[in-house]
């Protein structure tokens, strides 16, 4: 689960860089979201490694707070671009003689940088505002890596600004998903409003897995909700969800965009 996500979205991302035909618009986010998932698997995997190889569980305060920056940074890119390739998904169905106009290769590198800087901005309180806090001896952590919601419960002192922007951070993640599903209304409506059968399931068709790579993408919702809101939980259910939501994507989504370059071609 570690080196097929790296061995697959390092060969999307050659495989766009060498073939100039795969300069367009559309192969520009798939490499985004390549990037977005070597990210993600690089900041998260090798502690569980670390851990079942050689039961090394310390880490460093530091270190913990930094591993916990890049996750939530490259949760939050990941999102924005599942977001930005279903405006994409919108643009090609809906506008489709307006396509090469609206999405430029400038405008697109303007929305590359724009998401990077926003997951940047979104997430770097983070590490300031734990660093602040006071640690009680016992620092036990629910899971195999560091997220900002498990860390700043080990406090001994007020946690409130914390919660407050924790639970900011995760309904701006969130949101990325109500957006995505509006846009597919809008879709499903041009679509329906089409003539012919065959020109529906081929619109269709172009969404199918896209929709399938937001859906394995789900698991941060009851994620979320359960760490600020549930007042007993169940340990094991955290820890399976919180496993799929750092494994599942990064392994899944290689296999979302052969199959949609298998579509393209």
């Amino acid at each position: 689960m570690y080196l097929m996500p790296i061995l697959g979205n390092c060969t999307i991302l050659s495989v766009i860089r060498t073939d100039t035909s795969l300069h367009e618009p559309m192969y520009a986010f798939f490499s985004m979201l390549a990037l977005s998932d070597l990210g993600l698997s690089f900041s998260s995997i090798p502690t569980m490694l670390r851990i079942f190889l050689f039961s090394a569980m310390g880490i460093s305060a530091d270190a913990c707070i930094s591993q916990e920056f890049f996750i939530h940074g490259f949760t939050d890119m990941e999102s924005s671009v599942l977001l930005v390739m279903s405006f994409d998904h919108f643009v090609v169905i809906c506008h489709p003689l307006r396509y090469s106009s609206i999405l430029t290769n400038y405008r697109v590198l303007q929305i590359g940088l724009a998401l990077a800087i926003k997951s940047i901005l979104l997430v770097l309180p983070l590490p300031f505002i734990l660093k602040r806090l006071r640690y009680c001896s016992k620092c036990l952590l629910s899971h195999f890596y560091y997220l900002h919601q498990d860390i700043m419960k080990l406090a001994c002192s007020d946690n409130t600004v914390n919660i407050y922007y924790g639970l900011f951070v995760a309904l701006c993640v969130m949101s990325d998903s109500v957006v995505i599903a509006i846009s597919y209304v809008f879709i499903l409506k041009t679509v329906l409003g089409v003539a012919s059968q065959g020109e529906r399931l081929k619109a269709l068709n172009t969404c199918v897995s896209h929709i399938f790579a937001v859906l394995i993408y789900m698991p941060i919702i009851p994620l979320a909700t359960m760490h600020h809101f549930a007042k007993h939980k169940s340990p094991l259910a955290m820890i399976l969800i919180t496993d799929a939501f750092l494994l599942v994507p990064p392994l899944m989504n290689p296999l979302y965009t052969v199959c949609k370059l298998g579509r393209l071609e």
